[in-house]
């Protein structure tokens, strides 16, 4: 896995929960407080370790912890280049909705070497979608979930989300406003 996932997942713990959270989690998982260097690569398993220790330490079930962590990828101040990123998509959230399907090659012009998700977005009539995410971790439908929340915040977005029974890497979608609410500002250069 690579390290700015794991140091994502890192960071999640300690701006949520505190410092003393992480060293619970990754003393339980195997990993020195020091935590997670963005730029390495890590075993897979030692992501589930964390993602364990965490569950256990929430006590709260897998895919919760996981939404959470995808919320707080584009909702916390400290990770405002990803939203930023994910706001490129498009100037509403139904354009960004049509610009998932490239979001995994983008992110590679930027890291080449990272492996997310491969998102396929599927529209049918009235408003909803089927978006289907392919990754070697079973776990990318919770996360993403997460991030689709935020971002239909960040857009004022009235959205209902929900993960398909019997297919877990897929997740339904139902635009129900798409300007319910003021989105958070947003403009192409920084102020």
């Amino acid at each position: 896995m690579h390290g700015l996932i794991n140091r994502s997942i890192q960071c999640f713990v300690q701006d949520t929960y505190g410092a003393p959270a992480w060293r619970r989690v990754a003393e339980a998982a195997g990993v020195g407080p020091e935590g997670f260097e963005a730029l390495l690569s890590y075993e897979d398993a030692l992501t589930e370790r964390v993602l364990d220790a965490l569950q256990a330490y929430l006590d709260k079930p897998r895919d919760m912890v996981l939404e959470d962590l995808g919320t707080y990828l584009v909702s916390h101040p400290t990770r405002e280049g990803l939203r930023r990123l994910l706001r490129f998509g498009g100037e509403t959230f139904l354009e960004f909705l049509h610009s998932l399907d490239d979001l995994a090659g983008r992110a590679r012009l930027a890291v080449p070497e990272l492996d997310l998700p491969e998102l396929t977005l599927v529209a049918h009539d009235g408003g909803r979608f089927t978006l289907v995410s392919a990754w070697h971790m079973p776990w990318a439908a919770p996360l993403v979930m997460g991030v689709l929340r935020a971002m239909a915040d960040d857009y004022g977005a009235l959205v209902l989300l929900e993960p398909e029974t019997g297919a877990p890497e897929h997740i339904m979608i139902t635009l129900l406003d798409s300007r319910f609410a003021e989105g958070r500002a947003f403009a192409l250069g920084r102020a």
